[in-house]
């Protein structure tokens, strides 16, 4: 069994480019309401900026996939790409932890039953990893950028059309923080709006998506606070690429 082949599901973290649409740069509203002499299009600037030079954030977010399934994500996450939270699809959960350059994943049995699906010997490696801390292989390209949070950030910008054509529209409160909202109807038919905080530095406080066949929404939270995972202990952890090695 290759060990690159069992993270396939943790591939479904990438939820940057899904999460995170809304910037733009058109321009509405008067000169009272918090920036003002701004078109949208700058004020999203400004909260890309800003939230891609934040130490930390946490993000915490629901979308629904193309084969109709469900991701919820909450994940906290770092500069250094240190990393703690947890991923659950359709009752396929797991936890994540990335501390010291290594990432552990603690999934349940479900998890790894999708994972290990058509492997060698899956039901051997099952009983070895459900429940247990797994030790992901330093190589594995699926899984290099899990805890990536420059590239969560960047992916809102890979689409240019998704930055186009956006309002500026009323104040509003995202859990006690005053946010300026920016909306965009699409062709699809979907809206999207971002809310960006007009106290402070102006962080992306939430992402939506409202209608269409991926609807979703993320909220940012938990800016510049510390992100300090704890390594599992050894009696808890299992190294998958050494599983995978031994054959058993």
């Amino acid at each position: 069994m290759r060990a690159s082949k069992v993270t396939g599901v943790i591939g479904m973290v990438g939820l940057g480019a899904v999460l995170l649409t809304g910037c733009g740069d058109s321009d509405d509203g008067g000169d009272s309401k918090p920036f003002a002499k701004d078109s949208a299009d700058q004020i999203a600037a400004k909260a890309v900026a800003a939230t891609k030079g934040a130490e930390s954030m946490r993000l915490k977010g629901d979308m629904k996939q193309a084969d109709g399934k469900s991701v919820s994500l909450d994940l906290a996450v770092d500069q250094e790409k240190n990393c703690e939270g947890t991923v659950d699809t359709a009752g396929t959960k797991a936890e994540l932890r990335h501390t010291n350059g290594t990432l552990y994943v603690r999934g349940n049995e479900q998890y790894w039953k999708s994972a290990l699906k058509g492997q060698p010997g899956s039901q051997k490696v099952l009983a070895k990893v459900v429940d247990k801390w797994v030790k992901m292989p330093a190589d594995d390209a699926q899984t290099a950028g899990m805890c990536d949070k420059q590239g969560l950030v960047a992916s809102m910008d890979e689409d240019k059309s998704t930055r186009k054509g956006m309002k500026k529209g009323d104040t509003t409160s995202v859990d006690g923080k005053e946010a300026i909202m920016l909306t965009k109807k699409a062709s699809g038919g979907e809206t999207h709006t971002l809310y960006v905080a007009t106290e402070g530095k102006p962080y992306i406080l939430r992402s939506s998506v409202k209608g269409g066949d991926k609807p979703n929404e993320a909220t940012f939270t938990d800016y510049n606070k510390p992100v300090k995972p704890e390594t599992p202990g050894k009696g808890e952890t299992v190294d998958l690429k050494e599983l995978a090695a031994s054959g058993r």
